[in-house]
């Protein structure tokens, strides 16, 4: 056992003022998820509830096992554009009778449910996690607005249906564009008798009223496996198709089913958000994440600018590979490489810490030496997350080729970057990479025998 130590010292004034930048930064996110969980204000709320009707977060709470988590993703989506904050659906990860799913809800309440870009962006997103982490998908629908370009969710939900991971859809209301066919699409079906209607044709606007023409008749519509007699009763019957799954985890369950918390406070982790690249020490995160703050150095020695070593978190094994800035020098790049190599041996998963603020370049540093690094993160098999800390430069090379999960520590502008899964609140990264981790294990996790060799 290898105890990272730490040498931050509370009564700093860098300490303070770097803690003081970010909490105002988290205050900003705050107010975004805020508007996001307003939907479409209270107007459309009052009048949604006056109804009968739930919303999404309601339902999906409802879906959820009693007080499980919910690892919501990207949920300020569409900041800083010209649609609404959250982008009119809630996506993310939760527990349905035992059973990881990733839940997919609209938000009839914003501009009648309407998809725009980021909501197609956002629910493919949604999909594709539940394809590469094979998670079962349930879908909640109830989308009345604009249809999303090219049949792009169809041809997702296609994807996971020839991948055989379960797909459910809960039909609540007036749905129409592609999402009409989502129940087509699914394995299992259940529509709310007299609300549920599918419309084939996109509808029609006129100034805030939706008129869509024609309408596929409520009756039993079309493909319905089950028939619920109101939301909730629907929601019971999403969680009964969950139940008779018989899912299983191909993946290894975790080393240490009670492991240790680290030993370090988290509150540290609002103060390290702040730092910039040259000050960065990766090893302060990694006391405050790691169970046990229990950490095994992989070749301390050898480019000491590039961070790399084996630890647990919740409980499962995972390697770390973490640096500032941009460009490694050659003994940092064979450092990376021979690391990634041995990760795939042993099928573990790899954390990659991130902080790409802008830094001037060593002596040796060169492009050609980042080659050989970027071909074996491509052909690394184990699942990639990523965590990035600082502001993101315009063009940062991503060496995490495509990760299962990636998210960001706040930055100036609450804006999120386009790759993120969510900013998050530092203190809570230890919590989402341990959701996250749980998740890929819902897959096999399988190495590579080959992930190249670096020769200076």
């Amino acid at each position: 056992m290898t105890l990272l130590g730490t040498t931050l010292d509370p009564r700093d004034p860098a300490y303070l003022e770097g803690r003081g930048a970010t909490m105002q930064w988290l205050a900003e996110l705050e107010a975004a998820l805020d508007e996001a969980r307003a939907g479409g204000g209270e107007k459309w709320v009052t009048r949604h509830h006056a109804r009968g009707k739930l919303l999404p977060r309601e339902r999906i709470e409802m879906l959820l096992d009693q007080d499980s988590p919910f690892l919501e993703l990207s949920p300020v989506a569409a900041l800083g554009s010209e649609f609404p904050v959250g982008a009119s659906v809630v996506t993310g990860i939760g527990v349905v009778e035992g059973v990881e799913c990733v839940v997919i809800a609209n938000d009839p309440t914003v501009d009648g449910g309407a998809v725009n870009p980021y909501t197609a962006a956002k629910i493919r997103r949604a999909a594709r996690i539940a394809s590469e982490n094979r998670l079962p998908l349930v879908n909640l629908v109830e989308s009345s607005g604009e249809a999303a370009p090219a049949g792009s969710i169809a041809r997702e939900l296609s994807r996971l249906t020839a991948d055989r991971v379960p797909t459910v859809c809960v039909v609540f209301g007036t749905t129409s564009g592609d999402a009409a066919y989502l129940p087509a699409l699914s394995d299992y079906t259940i529509v709310v008798r007299g609300h549920a209607k599918m419309l084939t044709i996109h509808p029609q606007r006129t100034g805030v009223e939706v008129r869509a023409t024609p309408v596929v008749p409520a009756g039993p519509p079309g493909p319905a496996d089950q028939l619920a007699e109101d939301e909730r009763d629907g929601l019971r019957l999403a969680r009964q198709c969950v139940r008779r799954f018989n899912w299983r985890k191909q993946g290894p369950s975790p080393r240490n089913t009670r492991p240790k918390e680290p030993r370090y406070d988290t509150e540290a982790l609002v103060s390290l958000a702040a730092a910039g690249p040259a000050g960065f020490d990766p090893r302060e995160v990694l006391a405050r994440i790691l169970d046990d703050s229990d950490f095994d150095e992989f070749k301390p020695g050898q480019g000491s600018v590039l961070v790399a070593g084996w630890g647990e978190l919740h409980g499962y094994p995972v390697g770390v590979l973490a640096s500032p800035g941009i460009w490694l020098s050659p003994a940092e790049s064979q450092k990376a490489v021979h690391f990634l190599q041995l990760a795939n041996a042993t099928a573990t998963p790899v954390l990659f810490l991130r902080h790409p603020g802008e830094i001037k370049k060593s002596d040796d540093a060169d492009v050609r030496h980042d080659a050989p690094l970027v071909h074996a993160v491509a052909k690394s098999t184990v699942p990639h997350l990523v965590l990035t800390i600082g502001p993101e430069p315009g063009g940062s090379p991503d060496r995490a080729d495509q990760p299962r999960f990636q998210f960001s520590w706040p930055r100036p502008s609450a804006e999120p970057a386009a790759a993120d899964d969510g900013v998050i609140d530092p203190r809570d990264t230890r919590t989402v990479l341990g959701l996250c981790l749980s998740a890929v294990h819902s897959a096999a996790v399988a190495g590579a025998e080959h992930v190249g060799v670096f020769r200076p």
